[in-house]
């Protein structure tokens, strides 16, 4: 219900699936690991488990979407995990202005967070149109 099956390219060497549950999967198994290279300090803990929370998150209300008993379900789940892909995206911005951690990783994060946010909006925004569910 949720998207397509299979791969894009992106230009990169690395393909997006199609399928916006093993996007967002993908994008929380990235955010954990990126966290893992965060500083050991106070503001490394604090960001870190922020932005875990938050990044996990999309991927989970994709998931609870896709097994929506109703349009309404499917469309509260995926408007939430737009929340928490742009809060991810925030504490993202925190991470690359502050001298936490600066590498390539990071800005590639940010990126697929604002693609994420455009495709879970698009979502909700066809979802409203059909006329049921």
């Amino acid at each position: 219900m949720a998207g397509r099956k299979g791969k894009m390219g992106n230009g990169t060497n690395e393909e997006k699936p199609y399928d916006i549950g093993e996007r967002t999967f993908l994008f929380g198994v990235r955010v954990v690991r990126l966290v893992g290279q965060l500083p050991r300090t106070v503001a490394g803990y604090a960001i870190g488990r922020q932005v875990v929370r938050a990044g996990t998150s999309v991927g989970a209300n994709v998931e609870e979407a896709d097994a929506a008993e109703s349009k309404r379900a499917f469309i509260h789940k995926m408007a939430i995990a737009r929340k928490e892909a742009k809060e991810t995206r925030f504490w993202l911005r925190i991470i690359l202005k502050t001298p936490l951690l600066d590498i390539p990783e990071a800005h590639a994060l940010l990126q697929e967070s604002d693609e994420l946010i455009r495709i879970l909006s698009a979502i909700i925004i066809t979802a409203k149109k059909k006329p049921q569910f």
